[in-house]
Parts: C-alpha cells; sequence; structure tokens
C-alpha cells in the first residue's frame, strides 16, 4: 500500500486520537488504541541473543512482555533513564508488546484534514511503518503504524512461518 492509499485509508476514517510520545528531538504518534496503558520505566529481565534494542521482558500479571527501547531502535543520540522515562504497553491484538520513549506527552485527535503523507526517504524505520504526518498548530508528528513496526522481521518478536 502505498503513502497516498494509507492516507485515503485514514481519512475516510474520520479524526482519530493518538497518543503522543517523544524520541530525542522529534514527536510520535501512534492509535490510541492500540495501548493499554502507561508505566513507569524498571529494568526488565534480560534475555541472551536478542537484538540490543530489546531490553528484555517483564512479567504482568501474569503476561511475560519483550520490551523495546524504541531509542536504540532508532538510533537516537542518548537513550538514558530518568523520572521521565515510561513504557507504552501496546496490545496488538495477538501479542502484547513494551515500547520504551523518552516521555509521553499526550493524546491528540487529529481531523483527516491535518494529515500528510509522509516523504519518501530512507530513515531507520521501515517507510511501510510509517502512515504520514500529522500536524496541529507548530507540532508535527511522524504517526507509525505501531503493529506493522513491531511486527517486522528484524524485530525479532513474531515467529517465522516456515
Amino acid at each position: 500500500m502505498g503513502a497516498m492509499e494509507k492516507m485515503d485509508e485514514m481519512n475516510a476514517t474520520g479524526a482519530r486520537e493518538y497518543l503522543t510520545f517523544r524520541l530525542d528531538q522529534e514527536e510520535y504518534g501512534i492509535d490510541i488504541l492500540k495501548v493499554q496503558e502507561i508505566r513507569g520505566y524498571e529494568p526488565p529481565t534480560r534475555i541472551a541473543n536478542v537484538p540490543e534494542f530489546i531490553k528484555g521482558v517483564v512479567n504482568l500479571r501474569g503476561t511475560i512482555v519483550p520490551i523495546v527501547d524504541m531509542r536504540l531502535k532508532f538510533n537516537c543520540s542518548k537513550a538514558e533513564y530518568n523520572d521521565f522515562t515510561v513504557v507504552i504497553i501496546l496490545n496488538l491484538g495477538t501479542r502484547i508488546v513494551g515500547i520504551v520513549v523518552d516521555s509521553v506527552s499526550d493524546v491528540m485527535e487529529l481531523p483527516p484534514e491535518s494529515l500528510k503523507a509522509a516523504p519518501e526517504i530512507d530513515s531507520v524505520i521501515d517507510s511501510s511503518a510509517v502512515l504520514g504526518l500529522g500536524s496541529l498548530g507548530d507540532r508535527m508528528l511522524i504517526l507509525l503504524d505501531i503493529e506493522k513496526l513491531m511486527s517486522s522481521v528484524d524485530m525479532g518478536l513474531v515467529a517465522i512461518p516456515e
């Protein structure tokens, strides 16, 4: 699906709410319906032989949840842990994943006319996982298809069918 088809699909559904979060200097938005909860960062249990950006796992009320540090995944210049560092617990239908971000900003409702197709540029983010850009006032959000991003093969979070 190209950028224009993605934008048409987003526009057809009317205004949507996005949870916004910061990674380094950038602000991102993800569909609020994918967010299960937001928690303070606590060091997860490490697992051997996983990519560096997978910090480990936490036990969330009996469910083992992998924790992905998005700052490492997106090659941010620094990934320091402080009082603002949070874990967004995502419910992606078939699995629950936590993502570490610098901070959570707020929930924004974006009307279809504020959404623009993302330019085709090489970046550390798989371009198929970028829905587009949302603008509200002087804020510019990079809108992510977080489910697609978390299920990409390089994340190592999904079993590959044989």
